[in-house]
């Protein structure tokens, strides 16, 4: 082989090793080098609703039904979406703010005046008789304490006061002794205490007892009438009181953590409208509906007047107890998606960035935020809808941006 053919071969040679150098270096270096899109250089891909999570290639959101969003070389920690003074004046977007503030829960419910059942008293028959006058006639009739509801005749009554009376004029110790006890039967055979009186200020006996009311009240029951037997242990009427009553009401199982023992209500009467009354709860009955997951909530109302009566329907406000200061937000602010909770954070600029939160309690068009969220931050309270929609978040806000207008 000729010196020339020598040259031309280690040339050969030597031109392909730079060109197999050259192209691995190329492809080392385009394998590390961030993709190019026309003039931008992409840096990675993300998903706008759950920005601080990066992928490396487009492709579907595994957070979300949409597909992920570029970012560009310059945008790398700037807002979700960007939206333009005058897009922004046009969907009619609010910005409120991030406060501290002591929140006291307010829960609305609703309910139905009921018999204080602690107020009940029944009067009733110890021994065997028949009522000769009847003075209270008629079911729900309103009595006072004291007041005469019926006349009866008792024969073991009878037979106990003639006892009694032949031991009254007794002096010695033995006699009255016996006599303290006559008096005692009396009392336990359930002889009316005036009636009792009555022997020892006439010194005769009464056939016929009168049997009082205990307590005010309405006659809630009346089991006899005028002429009618009774036996002994038998109910003759129920009174109840009417100077409290009962509120019975459901609440949520969710919401009962809200309401503690002793807490005041704030009532209102539909029959009675401008007239407020004051209840406190009394119990939390431990019945839980399995239908609507409720719980029975108990309150005792004070009723002098008489306004309030069974079955009347009330609407009910319970005032919870007041917690420390802690961050609020309008409720409006608050996105629900189902999933989660969030809320559009308004940038300097006219950017926005979504913010995932925890809310706490909410009353009176405040919510508290447990965490997502800073004192002081500048929040969407309207319009915030068309930022988080779907079809705005796929352009990464391109259909939410507007050019500035070139002078």
């Amino acid at each position: 082989m000729s010196e020339l053919h020598v040259k031309l071969l280690v040339g050969a040679v030597a031109i392909l090793a730079l060109g197999a150098i050259g192209g691995y270096w190329v492809a080392d270096r385009s394998h590390d080098a961030p993709a190019v899109q026309g003039e931008r250089t992409i840096l990675y891909w993300h998903d706008p609703m759950v920005p601080n999570t990066r992928f490396d290639k487009p492709g579907k959101s595994p957070f979300m039904d949409m597909d992920l969003v570029p970012v560009y070389a310059g945008e790398e920690g700037g807002a979700a979406v960007s939206v333009s003074p005058v897009v922004s004046q046009n969907l009619g977007i609010r910005v409120g703010t991030v406060e501290r503030a002591v929140l006291q829960p307010k829960l609305p419910a609703v309910g139905s005046v009921a018999f204080d059942e602690s107020r009940l008293e029944v009067v009733q028959s110890r021994v065997e008789g028949y009522v000769t006058r009847l003075r209270v006639k008629a079911p729900l009739d309103r009595v006072r304490r004291g007041q005469a509801l019926a006349e009866i005749v008792a024969p073991a009554w009878l037979e106990a006061q003639e006892e009694y009376l032949a031991l009254l004029e007794a002096r010695s110790d033995r006699g009255q002794a016996i006599r303290d006890a006559a008096r005692q039967r009396l009392t336990v055979l359930g002889v009316p205490e005036g009636t009792i009186r009555q022997l020892e200020s006439q010194r005769k006996t009464n056939a016929s007892a009168t049997l009082a009311a205990p307590i005010d009240g309405v006659v809630t029951e009346l089991a006899v009438r005028e002429g009618s037997a009774f036996m002994p242990g038998a109910a003759l009427f129920r009174i109840n009181g009417l100077e409290t009553v009962w509120v019975n009401a459901q609440v949520p199982e969710a919401q009962v953590s809200m309401i503690p023992i002793g807490s005041t209500v704030s009532v209102h009467a539909t029959a009675w409208p401008g007239a407020p009354f004051q209840g406190r709860v009394a119990a939390l009955l431990p019945d839980v509906d399995a239908q609507t997951r409720t719980l029975p909530v108990r309150i005792v109302i004070q009723n002098s007047d008489f306004k309030l009566a069974p079955g009347m329907f009330v609407s009910l406000e319970f005032q919870g107890q007041a917690g420390p200061a802690q961050l609020v937000v309008p409720s409006e602010a608050i996105i629900v998606t189902g999933e989660r909770n969030v809320v559009i954070v308004a940038r300097e600029g006219g950017g926005f960035d979504v913010a995932e939160v925890t809310v706490g309690i909410e009353t009176e068009g405040k919510t508290a935020i447990l965490s997502g969220l800073e004192e002081g931050q500048s929040i969407v309270l309207s319009g915030q809808f068309l930022i988080d929609s779907e079809a705005s978040l796929k352009s990464a806000g391109s259909r939410l941006s507007t050019p500035e207008p070139k002078p």
